[in-house]
């Protein structure tokens, strides 16, 4: 699976933790973010996650910052992405299940990184039910 990550100032841990632990599972991952503490602007790590998955050369996206807020809001202003601010395992089940979100955001200053690492794991091994949730993300799209 080919999966994009980009992250603010907020999350190199966690993103190095995260990149570990999908190419140990052998993903190919992306990286747009940044490995410094540094102050930084999330939008210029958000988005290229964001084209990579409405492009195609991602299957799925991660995005991290403080809070998640601001870099789920960045990526979500692209056609095609329904990123998902998740902070426990279940929320992210319910994401993909109901959702079919295709980008994870990740709140890194109310996350522990081994909660995240499960919290991914779960994002990426749950399918989309379809079903009566069809409907409701095709009405998501505002084309």
């Amino acid at each position: 699976m080919k999966i994009s990550i980009g992250n603010d100032h907020a999350g190199p841990e966690y993103k190095k933790a995260i990149v570990d632990y999908l190419t140990a599972q052998g993903h190919e991952v992306t990286n747009h973010g940044t490995d410094t503490f540094d102050s930084v602007d999330y939008p210029d790590f958000g988005h290229p996650v964001a084209t990579d998955v409405e492009q195609g050369h991602a299957d799925f996206g991660i995005v991290i910052c403080g809070s998640g807020n601001g870099i789920n809001m960045t990526v979500n202003k692209h056609q095609g992405i329904r990123a998902a601010l998740c902070w426990t395992k279940e929320i992210a089940a319910l994401a993909r299940q109901h959702n079919d979100a295709n980008i994870i955001s990740i709140p890194a200053r109310f996350t522990a990184i081994p909660q995240v690492i499960e919290m991914v794991d779960t994002f990426l091994k749950t399918p989309f039910e379809g079903g009566r949730h069809q409907n409701r993300v095709q009405k998501i799209a505002c084309s």
